[in-house]
């Protein structure tokens, strides 16, 4: 999310809740544009694919203390529209709800990044609204339903990472290491999948180690400093 012109409600109303008064918003620094620049950080807010922010952090986080927002939705709202009017056409529940745990379908992308002492992470739980409309683009798993705003409702809570404490600390203390993907995930009440990005991400960040099998499965434990 670079300029103003193609962001999304929900971006938009991040910037406006995370800046302060003083602070500027969509200023360039280094030759990159930032969401809010404040005295003693940057705050980027990324509502997906932290793959592409790669390049973009390594250089920010040279010489700039740098927080990075990830929104999950704990409440969401499904709105649909018509494809022509924009007309309302019924509201509902999601029946998902968001985790912190979701975090790391993003984190695993720049795990290499997680130990720097300059970069922080903050998970935004927030409630949402989002506008879909049946125009037959959007994609196969929705059909073609397309996803066209996601609005913020409210934020509940925010979940800031910096440490390897602060990371490790999302492992349940009830869980005994060594420990399997299967036991972290019935832990964490997550799906195994999700346990698999969160051991995969903390071992490439140094957090986790992998200490031997059982049977076919890794056994993972905590890497202290």
């Amino acid at each position: 999310m670079i300029g103003t012109r193609n962001e999304g409600s929900l971006h938009a109303s991040l910037k406006e809740y995370y800046a302060r008064p003083g602070d500027m918003v969509e200023a360039s620094v280094d030759g990159y544009v930032i969401d809010v620049v404040q005295e003693d950080r940057l705050v980027e807010i990324q509502t997906a694919n932290f793959g592409a922010l790669k390049g973009k952090l390594a250089h920010l986080l040279n010489s700039h203390q740098v927080l990075l927002v990830y929104p999950i939705a704990v409440e969401r709202h499904l709105v649909h529209i018509a494809p022509e009017t924009g007309e309302l056409l019924g509201t509902r529940k999601s029946p998902k709800k968001g985790t912190v745990y979701d975090l790391f379908s993003e984190l695993v992308r720049i795990p290499h990044l997680l130990n720097h002492p300059r970069l922080s992470v903050e998970a935004a739980l927030v409630r949402d609204r989002e506008i879909r409309c049946a125009d037959g683009k959007g994609s196969w798993r929705r059909r073609r339903v397309s996803i066209v705003d996601r609005r913020l409702v409210q934020v509940v809570e925010q979940r800031s990472f910096a440490t390897r404490a602060d990371y490790l600390g999302l492992l349940p203390q009830a869980l005994i290491c060594p420990f399997t993907n299967k036991e972290l995930a019935k832990a964490c009440k997550i799906s195994v999948s999700q346990a698999r990005r969160v051991t995969y991400t903390l071992k490439k960040a140094g957090f986790l180690a992998e200490v031997g099998k059982i049977g076919n499965e890794i056994l993972h434990e905590r890497v202290h400093d």
